[in-house]
């Protein structure tokens, strides 16, 4: 008898713990839900932005490709036939929507090659400069934002959030060009160390050619890591800052934790959901990569490649890196939103 209303009420205990389980399951199913909804229909108005934003450039891509040769009005009708650009606008739209829901974004103009495979060319290239940058600069944001703001209105403090702003107002193409001049051109006597530009010497093999390579990323991961790390270090820092004030510090000071403990345990983890949301965008970025950077040291990769395109216009492959670089940075923020109820559980209940 005393064995069965033991089991009795143990069972009646676990039945709430049971509901609750089930309701917190329910409801992050429904907020994953939302959050890939509202992914998608992101990316439906990035395939329409992309199609009308840069139809509105000045320019005609035919007569921007047959500059300087001579080239008869029947030709210029021919070439705009091939393209495309003789059809209606709305009938371009539903075909550029129609092949880009199934992979297709066009065919380049000026490479005459398609715009997904020169993409996948240029992509590995952007991924090692701009993967390497973002790594590195998160890292050091994240370090010394908690660092500041642990320590706030002391001398590192100070010193570190001054050189963050002045940095962070820094425009990168003319850092890299500045850098360009003092350690590549060589300025009195400091002699030139680094090459002006692109990624290789092209006479390298083996770990000579892993080193050339590094040579080449010196000086453009130097300019993204400087430029970049002071966003990471002020969210972190305005964020831990919100957190030093709280109850549950206090208490945890009063039961005699060591102050790194404190910090490393408590204040930290939950400071960490605004800088998250910056680290998940500072990865949307590799994607894109960085137009001034790699075209000032003529880096081969995606910016550089979105350059060349919005000369002429190339409207299929600025078309396509458009949504390539939108779409990164969508899947970069669902994949933050989706992270957060594992980081806060009060997220999404």
């Amino acid at each position: 008898m005393s064995t069965t209303s033991t089991t009795g009420t143990a069972a009646v205990v676990r039945a709430p713990e049971a509901r609750a389980a089930s309701g917190g399951a329910r409801a992050y199913l429904l907020y994953v839900a939302g959050k890939l909804g509202g992914a998608a229909i992101s990316l439906l108005a990035v395939l329409v932005t992309s199609f009308f934003l840069f139809r509105i450039i000045p320019g005609d891509p035919v007569k921007a490709m047959t500059h300087g040769m001579p080239t008869s009005a029947e030709q210029l009708t021919s070439l705009r036939r091939q393209f495309g650009l003789d059809q209606p606008m709305w009938q371009q739209f539903t075909d550029y929507c129609g092949k880009a829901l199934t992979g297709d974004l066009g065919t380049s103009y000026q490479f005459h090659a398609p715009v997904g495979e020169l993409i996948s060319q240029k992509l590995p290239a952007t991924l090692l400069l701009t993967g390497v940058a973002v790594v590195i600069y998160s890292a050091i944001g994240l370090w010394l934002g908690t660092r500041s703001a642990w320590r706030h209105g002391g001398l590192g403090d100070k010193l570190n959030t001054g050189v963050a702003l002045t940095l962070w107002s820094v425009p990168s193409f003319w850092l890299g060009l500045l850098l360009i001049i003092t350690f590549s051109v060589g300025v009195g006597p400091v002699p030139g160390l680094f090459p002006t530009g692109g990624m290789e010497s092209g006479d390298q093999t083996g770990f000579a050619y892993i080193g050339d390579v590094a040579h080449h990323m010196v000086l453009p991961v130097i300019t993204l890591v400087a430029v970049g790390y002071a966003q990471t270090l002020l969210v972190m820092r305005s964020s831990l800052l919100d957190e030093m004030g709280s109850d549950y510090l206090t208490t945890a000071r009063a039961k005699g934790l060591r102050d790194d403990a404190i910090r490393r345990r408590h204040a930290v983890p939950n400071a960490l959901l605004p800088t998250v949301t910056m680290v998940f965008i500072n990865l949307g970025h590799v994607a894109a990569g960085s137009i001034l950077v790699e075209t000032v040291f003529s880096w081969p990769g995606l910016g550089g490649l979105f350059y060349q395109a919005l000369s002429v216009p190339d409207l299929p492959l600025v078309q396509g890196l458009f949504v390539v670089f939108a779409g990164a940075m969508i899947l970069m923020n669902l994949l933050a939103d989706l992270l957060y109820p594992l980081l806060d559980p009060r997220v999404g209940r």
